[in-house]
């Protein structure tokens, strides 16, 4: 009875793991270059207003449709990885 158990066991694992985890490593991926690329967007936009205050408007309006599209893909990679 415990062989049967274990070698059942062993058969689902077999079939399930690979594509679980190999999605669960691209949704990873995809949501941490998101993040990253959020994370230097808001940078260089704060960066660029420091630099020339007077451009903070047109700088808002780029980086807001910047980090619209990282996100997106961060979105995309959630999608598709499952």
């Amino acid at each position: 009875m415990t062989l049967e158990l274990i070698s059942m066991a062993a058969e689902g694992a077999a079939h399930v793991a690979p594509a679980g985890i190999s999605g669960s490593i691209a949704t990873g991926l995809g949501a941490g270059g998101a993040a990253l690329g959020v994370g230097l967007i808001g940078s260089k936009a704060v960066e660029a207003v420091g630099r020339n205050p007077g451009a903070f408007g047109n700088i808002l309006t780029l980086g807001i449709i910047a980090m619209a599209l990282a996100e997106g893909l961060g979105i995309l990679s959630f999608i598709l990885g499952k």
